[in-house]
C-alpha cells in the first residue's frame, strides 16, 4: 500500500543545503505517522514476543538450552517492542499526543523502562549528542584524552572498567535495566520519580502474576534472558550508533544540531533481517535531524533525500573495529583507544 504522502526519489545532484530552513521542509513529508503501518507494527511485534515467550517457557520440560535459544529471538522483537516506546516518546507512532504517551508506557514497561523518565534523559541526548561541553545525560560516557590524562591511578581504573566491552556487554544490560531505572535522582522531577515508581508497581505485579501462573522460578528463568539479551543488544545499537569511526563531537561554540546528526550519529547499514529486528534504527543519522520521522520510514527518508547522500555507511564488520575506541581526541577529532592517550602522556613526559 503505497503513501502517497511520500515524495519520489530526488534525482538532483545539486550539494545538500545545510540551512534549516532546507531541511525542515525536507523531512516534514516523512514526518506522518500512517495508522494502519503503526498498528501492523505493534501486532508483529508485541505478538511474536508474547508467543515465543510461552514456546520458551514450554521448551523449560525438553531443555534449558534450546529455551535460551528461544529467548535470544524474544529478545529481537522485544527490542521492536522498545522501538515503538522509542517513537512514542518522540510523539512520531500516532498523531494523537494521548496515544503514543498511552501506548508508550505499555510498551517501555515490558523492557523495563519508567517511559517518561527515560523520555526525558532521550530528550536531553537528542538536545546535546555531539557537545563535548553537555556530555553525562543518556549518553555513553565517553572522556575526551586530555580528560582521562589528568585523572588519578584509581579514576582511571573505574574508566577503564566502565568502557571494557565485556563489562559493558555483560555486566551492563543487568545493571542499566534491572537496577539503574529502578530508582531516581534526587534533583529528578516529579514526573520522573512518578514514572518511575509507576513501572516499578507494574513490575512487581507483573512477575507476582507471572509467578502465580507459571512458577515463579520458571518465570524468571524466561524472563530475565529475554530483558538480558534484549538489553545487550539494545546496548550495542546505542554504542555503535555515537561510537565510530569518523564521528563527530565538537565543543558548544562550534557545535551544529545538523552536523551532530548527520556527522555525529552513525548510519549503521545492517543485513536486512537485522534492520527489521532494530526498527530501522541504524538510520540513527536521519533520526537524529528528524526525529518526529517514524522508525519505518526512515530507510525510505535516507534514501530520497539529497541531504543523506555523503552520508558514508558503518557496515557490521566496521563495527567491530569500534569496540576499541575509549576516548576523544580533540587535536585529531577522532575517537581512540587507550595506548593512544598514555603514547601522549609518555612524549609529553620525555619532552618535559
Amino acid at each position: 500500500m503505497a503513501d502517497q504522502s511520500i515524495p519520489n526519489e530526488n534525482t538532483s545532484k545539486r550539494p545538500p543545503d545545510k540551512s534549516k530552513t532546507s531541511w525542515v521542509k525536507a523531512i516534514a513529508p516523512y514526518q506522518k505517522p500512517v495508522l494502519w503501518r503503526s498498528l501492523w507494527q505493534i501486532a508483529n511485534s508485541l505478538g511474536p514476543y508474547m508467543i515465543l515467550w510461552f514456546v520458551a517457557y514450554k521448551l523449560l520440560a525438553v531443555s534449558y538450552l534450546a529455551s535460551l535459544g528461544v529467548c535470544v529471538l524474544s529478545g529481537g522483537f522485544l527490542i521492536r517492542v522498545f522501538i515503538i516506546a522509542h517513537d512514542c516518546g518522540h510523539g512520531s507512532f500516532f498523531k494523537s499526543r494521548k496515544a503514543n504517551a498511552i501506548c508508550g508506557s505499555i510498551a517501555s514497561t515490558l523492557p523495563q523502562l519508567p517511559y517518561h523518565a527515560w523520555r526525558h534523559e532521550h530528550a536531553v541526548h537528542h538536545a546535546h549528542s555531539g557537545d563535548l561541553d553537555h556530555r553525562g545525560m543518556g549518553d555513553i560516557e565517553t572522556l575526551t584524552v586530555d580528560e582521562y590524562l589528568k585523572l588519578g591511578r584509581w579514576e582511571r581504573v573505574q574508566y577503564r572498567v566502565y568502557r571494557n566491552p565485556w563489562v559493558m556487554f555483560t555486566i551492563g544490560p543487568i545493571y542499566i535495566f534491572m537496577i539503574n531505572y529502578r530508582y531516581w535522582r534526587k534533583d529528578a522531577p516529579r514526573r520522573v520519580k512518578l514514572s518511575i515508581l509507576r513501572t516499578n508497581i507494574a513490575l512487581a505485579a507483573i512477575t507476582i502474576i507471572g509467578g502465580l501462573v507459571f512458577g515463579f522460578k520458571a518465570y524468571l528463568m524466561i524472563q530475565l534472558p529475554v530483558i538480558y539479551f534484549s538489553g545487550a543488544m539494545g546496548i550495542w545499537m546505542f554504542y555503535m550508533q555515537h561510537q565510530f569511526d569518523g564521528v563527530y563531537w565538537e565543543r558548544h561554540e562550534d557545535w551544529g544540531f545538523f552536523d551532530q546528526a548527520v556527522k555525529g550519529s552513525s548510519y549503521y547499514a545492517l543485513p536486512k533481517v537485522l534492520q527489521w529486528f532494530s526498527g530501522n534504527i541504524g538510520f540513527h543519522h536521519v533520526h537524529h535531524l528528524g526525529a518526529k520521522v517514524p522508525n519505518y520510514f526512515l530507510e525510505k527518508c535516507h534514501r530520497e533525500l539529497e541531504l543523506f547522500r555523503d552520508v558514508n555507511p558503518v557496515t557490521l564488520k566496521k563495527s567491530l573495529k569500534c569496540l576499541s575506541f575509549r576516548l576523544y581526541d580533540e587535536r585529531g577529532k577522532q575517537l581512540v583507544g587507550f595506548a593512544f592517550a598514555h603514547n601522549a602522556e609518555r612524549q609529553a613526559a620525555g619532552a618535559s
